[in-house]
């Protein structure tokens, strides 16, 4: 049995001893924070870990920049797992977090474009420049930069290729990178820079099709999860439950590249 899942399996026996345990399984429910690259993975392993465990977490997904600045502003998150790291890190010096957590995957990037598009699934961001030099692009879908992990590596992709300043009129800015998926799907846009996580979800990748682009053109993408200061003992089952073989086997479905024990 691995570290992890002897942590799990002790968190699961504490809450156990805790008492009115059930109640607290039913009624109080941790919230936590989590990315929206993570919206089919998470909601995953979250029904795994309840039918397990009998345990429940809600799940609120959203930016990560976004959720950080709740957190500051004292919203009622146990757990937080972020797209970037620096978030966790950044929030753990501010005295928000427990500790510095535990990275739990390395996300990627690709140019996701729906069915009947005129732009190809070319990673390399061939297809997008001839695109753009032919006026064939109206509208291309990325997450914003500005407080989002996954829009802010389109943007380096982007800029690698040299594409940043004529893709500007075009742009279409999701709140996060599932809005931005939205969008590229949409009919409305020719395509767009999402997370392979995503693109992998049986819902998308019924839609369309997608390509990686390469991961040494932006930033990794290391994503780090936290139990934050008012974290309760579901939240710590959870916390650990992320590290467990089942769920690593479903992050790994999902694209991510999983830390080594």
């Amino acid at each position: 049995m691995t570290f992890h899942r002897r942590a799990f399996f002790l968190a699961v026996a504490l809450v156990g001893l805790l008492p009115g345990s059930g109640a607290i399984a039913q009624t109080e429910a941790p919230v936590i924070a989590a990315a929206s690259d993570l919206s089919f993975a998470v909601g995953e392993i979250a029904a795994r870990f309840q039918a397990e465990t009998g345990m429940e977490v809600r799940l609120s997904l959203g930016s990560t920049g976004n959720f950080a600045r709740q957190i500051r502003e004292g919203a009622p998150f146990q757990m937080f797992m972020a797209a970037d790291e620096q978030f966790i890190l950044d929030l753990h010096r501010d005295g928000f977090a427990r500790d510095e957590g535990a990275l739990y995957g390395v996300g990627r990037i690709v140019v996701k474009v729906p069915d009947g598009s005129t732009l190809a699934a070319d990673g390399t961001l061939e297809a997008l420049r001839a695109a753009l030099e032919a006026g064939q692009i109206t509208r291309f879908a990325i997450a914003n930069p500005e407080h989002a992990p996954y829009g802010k590596r389109a943007e380096e992709a982007l800029r690698h290729a040299g594409l940043w300043d004529a893709i500007q009129p075009h742009l279409v800015l999701g709140e996060n990178v599932s809005q931005a998926a939205q969008f590229a799907l949409s009919g409305n846009a020719e395509g767009g820079i999402i997370a392979y996580s995503l693109a992998l979800a049986p819902d998308l990748a019924a839609q369309g099709s997608h390509d990686l682009i390469p991961e040494d053109w932006h930033e990794p993408l290391h994503q780090r999860m936290v139990l934050l200061n008012g974290a309760g003992p579901v939240a710590e089952a959870f916390y650990a439950y992320i590290q467990t073989p089942p769920a690593r086997e479903i992050m790994e479905r999902y694209g991510f590249t999983l830390p080594q024990d």
